[in-house]
C-alpha cells in the first residue's frame, strides 16, 4: 500500500508541475530566468527551513542526509541550468522530448551505479511512454543534433542522476532533511550565478509574484519533499516513468481551462504514456532483467 501511495504522490507532483507551465511562461516576460530560479529555490528553502527547524529541534541530523541532499541539489540545479541554456539553441518541443529521455537514463544509471536491475515491465513501460512523449512533443523528425540538443541531453542525464541519487539516499536518510538540503543547495548555486549568466531583469507585478509563490511553495518545497518521501517506497525507474505524466496533465489542464484540445497524434501520445505507466503499475511481467 505504501508503494501505491508513493506512486500516487509522485503523480500528484506531475499535476502540480503540469499546471505551472502557463504561469511560468507569462512570468518570464518580466523576470530573467536565472533570477526566477534563484527566487523560486530560495523561497522553497526558507519555507522548508522554517518548517523542519521546529520539527527537528533537539534531533540529530544524519550525515547521509547532508551528503545526499548536497548531491541531489547539485544534480537538480544542473538539470535546470542545462535545460535553460539548451532552450536558447533548440525548439521547446525538441527540448521537452529530449528532457523526457530522463526516463530511459534512470534505469541505466541505477543499474550502472547501484546495480539495481529494473523489471522487464518497467523497461517496456518506459519505451512505450517515450514513444508517446515523442508523439506529443515532436512535430517532425529529430533531424541533426545541435548544441542546444546536446545541452538538453546532458540536462536529462542530470535529472536522471538526481532521481537515482535521491532514490539511493531516501532509503538511508530522513526525507525532511534530505529535501531541505537539496533545495537549499540548488538555491545557493542559483544565487551564485545570478548576474553572471544573464542581465538581471525583474518587473514586480502580480503574475511574477504569483509564479514565484506557486513554484516556490508548491512546485519546489512541497513537490521535492514528496519525492524524497515517496522514493523510500518506490523505485527510481518508476519515479522517472510516472514523471512522464507531466505533459499529459499539462495538456488536460489546457483543455479544461483554455479549451485547447489535443490533436490526434498528441492524443495518441498521451494514451501511450498512460499505457506505459499502466504496464508498470499492473506488472504483467514480474521477471527482472539481467546483464
Amino acid at each position: 500500500m505504501k508503494g501505491r501511495k508513493a506512486d500516487a504522490a509522485l503523480a500528484f507532483n506531475t499535476l502540480i508541475w503540469g499546471s505551472t507551465f502557463t504561469l511560468v511562461k507569462s512570468a518570464l516576460a518580466d523576470i530573467s530566468p536565472f533570477l526566477f530560479l534563484a527566487l523560486r529555490f530560495s523561497l522553497a528553502a526558507a519555507a522548508l527551513a522554517a518548517l523542519w527547524t521546529v520539527a527537528w529541534r533537539g534531533r540529530a541530523v544524519k550525515r547521509t542526509a547532508v551528503t545526499g541532499g548536497i548531491l541531489t541539489g547539485i544534480f537538480l540545479f544542473a538539470g535546470f541550468l542545462l535545460q535553460t541554456l539548451g532552450l536558447q539553441f533548440t525548439t521547446p518541443p525538441k527540448s521537452a522530448f529530449l528532457t523526457g529521455l530522463t526516463s530511459v537514463m534512470v534505469p541505466l544509471l541505477a543499474a550502472l551505479v547501484y546495480r539495481n536491475k529494473p523489471q522487464a515491465a518497467e523497461v517496456l513501460g518506459v519505451l512505450v511512454a517515450i514513444c508517446g512523449l515523442g508523439l506529443m512533443t515532436l512535430e517532425g523528425p529529430l533531424g541533426s543534433i545541435g548544441k542546444g540538443d546536446l545541452l538538453t541531453v546532458c540536462c536529462a542525464v542530470a535529472f536522471a542522476a538526481q532521481i537515482v541519487t535521491q532514490g539511493h539516499y531516501s532509503e538511508r536518510a530522513d526525507f525532511e532533511v534530505l529535501s531541505l538540503i537539496q533545495v537549499a543547495t540548488a538555491a545557493v548555486l542559483a544565487l551564485a550565478l545570478v548576474g553572471w549568466v544573464e542581465p538581471l531583469k525583474i518587473v514586480w507585478n502580480p503574475a511574477v509574484v504569483y509564479a514565484i509563490l506557486v513554484t516556490g511553495l508548491l512546485a519546489t518545497a512541497l513537490a521535492f519533499t514528496i519525492q524524497a518521501w515517496a522514493q523510500k517506497y518506490t523505485s527510481s525507474t518508476r519515479t522517472a516513468l510516472i514523471y512522464m505524466l507531466e505533459p499529459v496533465f499539462a495538456w488536460l489542464i489546457s483543455y479544461f481551462i483554455l479549451g485547447q484540445g489535443l490533436a490526434g497524434r498528441a492524443a495518441l501520445g498521451a494514451v501511450l504514456i498512460l499505457g506505459g505507466v499502466a504496464l508498470v503499475e499492473l506488472k504483467p511481467m514480474q521477471i527482472r532483467l539481467h546483464p
